[in-house]
């Protein structure tokens, strides 16, 4: 029960420090097509975004063909960022509602159809704040900075845990609701059987004795 206990902590924590990681993404889109991301953010957590569309080329402006539009929305239908027409673009915001958040991007419709390059930078935790600039800005020591990064970490993990045990408790509960509807719904089947099968019986009772077979 110990073993299976440090092993469940081991899990948890390495979940926990994998999902501090940053999303830094570069990927391709077509004119006029769609594609989105998606990222697991618990309440109260700060998440920040970067996207820029490649320049394919840098001696000259980006042409009217690159530009995207871009919408970020919680699970429940929340916008929290809109931009349309962009090249490139920034977001920041604290997520009020725990669940997945989606970055759509939509690039504009163009004949003939052109391939899209986008970078996209997406944080979410301690990965969002910019440390550098908090030491930069008060000046403290090496060391009493990397304290102060190891400390929000840690209180991170520690939040992230938390988190992680009450979607466990969630599904739990989603498994034994869906396990109890199951049974039941084996129940009312098998009921439903016995009934058609005692019809069938009944019914060919009838007709054989009214053939005198029987």
């Amino acid at each position: 029960m110990v073993l299976q206990s440090l092993n469940l902590c081991t899990i948890l924590l390495f979940l926990a420090i994998a999902s501090q990681v940053s999303q830094s993404l570069h990927f391709e889109l077509h004119s006029g097509r769609t594609k989105c991301i998606s990222e697991d953010i618990k309440s109260n957590s700060m998440t920040v975004g970067k996207y820029t569309v490649v320049n394919p080329n840098e001696a000259h402006p980006s042409p009217q063909s690159h530009k995207i539009s871009i919408r970020v929305t919680s699970s429940y239908g929340n916008t929290y960022h809109h931009a349309e027409d962009v090249e490139s673009g920034q977001f920041a915001f604290t997520a009020v509602e725990a669940g997945d958040y989606m970055a759509c991007f939509t690039a504009v419709d163009h004949k003939p159809e052109v391939t899209l390059s986008i970078d996209f930078d997406w944080r979410t935790g301690v990965q969002s704040k910019s440390w550098s600039s908090v030491a930069k800005k008060s000046q403290v020591e090496v060391m009493e900075f990397d304290v102060k990064r190891l400390i929000e970490t840690v209180n991170s993990i520690h939040e992230e845990m938390f988190y992680l045990r009450e979607r466990e408790e969630e599904m739990q509960n989603l498994n034994r609701a869906t396990n109890s509807k199951m049974a039941w719904l084996g129940f009312l089947s098998l009921f439903v059987c016995l009934g058609v099968a005692g019809m069938q019986f009944l019914h060919l009772k009838t007709f054989f004795e009214k053939k005198k077979v029987i």
